[in-house]
């Protein structure tokens, strides 16, 4: 394999297959970037048998073939380079040599009939979404995920394509976000996957602001495909709750409440909240909402905001982190809070079609 490729050119594509690569694998194998050539295109693929995401850059290349090199090692070579242009040329065993201005690196590879391959797809379901809409609607959700490796089911984000929608949930047990979106797929191709957060992660980090992405899927495995990048996961295995279940009917009262406002009042709040009383209290009363906190061993806290309000005291309490983490991602001048009572969750909602539940913590 031989060939020269421009610095940015490849240390574009390093930085988005790199980070699917886990530091604690014990595969070296696994440690490595797939490097193959062909035609005027250098193709970069790393996997962690879970995740796999290939891009590719182009290239001047003189000799076809392929390999497998370090890929931190690789990344951590070509950002430091002085020079633009990287001639790159790997031997019969795997021996990679890399020049590039006053610099010369030799790495050793693994021959690339170790790589574990991409699965290939058989023709299934497919679906095609705008890329820019379908990254916010992973961007508002994600991050209410379970990381509790216990209920596995919830490690991930669910996605579901039915009755001409996308609805994208995930969810933890103490808080659901939720996001629709119409979508137009055929009736047979109506389903329910859940996508694990490594993979979310991945999609967020490489989607672009607009263009096309196509999703196809089988019953284990779902591909992403846009701008030249892939990414096939593994889906997780099993039933999602019902978490229609958890969304109230109603609510009977809705307050609108300026976003940015409320996020810095919360996590100023917040400031006086410890691992062991890790809670806010939120008052509505009269034309005003009091965030409050207390705390023994630190001392209290508390803001006002002028709200519109008539209704009857409620006092109910959150943990902060769980109300600043929607107000972070919306991007919604204002937001509706809707409850009932002390006991029964709270709920966000914004101009879009979002929705996000929160349990409430018991007030001592």
């Amino acid at each position: 394999m031989k060939l020269t490729i421009s610095k940015d050119e490849i240390l574009q594509g390093l930085q988005k297959v790199q980070p699917v690569v886990s530091s604690r694998t014990t595969l070296p194998i696994l440690s490595n970037v797939l490097l193959r050539a062909e035609k005027d295109m250098l193709w970069l693929t790393t996997t962690d048998l879970e995740v796999s995401v290939r891009t590719g850059c182009n290239a001047k290349v003189s000799r076809k073939g392929a390999t497998t090199l370090p890929v931190r090692t690789l990344f951590s070579i070509i950002r430091e380079l002085n020079a633009n242009e990287v001639a790159l040329e790997v031997d019969e065993t795997h021996h990679a040599s890399l020049e590039s201005g006053a610099s010369f690196f030799k790495i050793v590879g693994i021959a690339e009939d170790e790589f574990p391959p991409i699965p290939e797809f058989e023709a299934g379901r497919s679906y095609t979404l705008d890329q820019g809409v379908f990254k916010e609607m992973l961007r508002n959700s994600a991050y209410a995920a379970s990381s509790d490796e216990t209920r596995y089911i919830l490690n991930g984000v669910l996605m579901s394509f039915k009755g001409d929608k996308l609805t994208v949930v995930a969810t933890d047990g103490r808080r659901l976000a939720l996001v629709e979106q119409e979508v137009e797929f055929p009736k047979d191709a109506e389903i329910d996957l859940v996508v694990p957060s490594k993979t979310v992660d991945e999609l967020v980090k490489n989607l672009g602001d607009e263009g096309t992405l196509k999703i196809q899927a089988s019953e284990t495995q779902i591909s992403f495909e846009f701008d030249g990048v892939l990414v096939v996961s593994k889906l997780i295995d099993g039933q999602y709750p019902n978490f229609r279940q958890v969304i109230p009917a109603s609510s009977e009262h809705r307050i609108t409440l300026e976003r940015e406002q409320l996020q810095n009042a919360v996590r100023r709040v917040a400031l006086l909240t410890s691992d062991k009383s890790n809670s806010i209290r939120l008052t509505f009363g009269k034309n005003l909402l009091v965030i409050s906190a207390v705390t023994p061993e630190l001392g209290e806290a508390r803001e006002n905001i002028p709200i519109k309000y008539s209704g009857k005291e409620v006092a109910i309490a959150f943990n902060p982190d769980f109300v600043v983490a929607p107000l972070k991602h919306i991007t919604s001048d204002e937001v509706y809070f809707e409850m009932t009572d002390e006991l029964s969750p709270g709920i966000i909602k914004c101009d879009i079609p979002f929705l996000y539940v929160l349990m409430p913590m018991r007030i001592s």
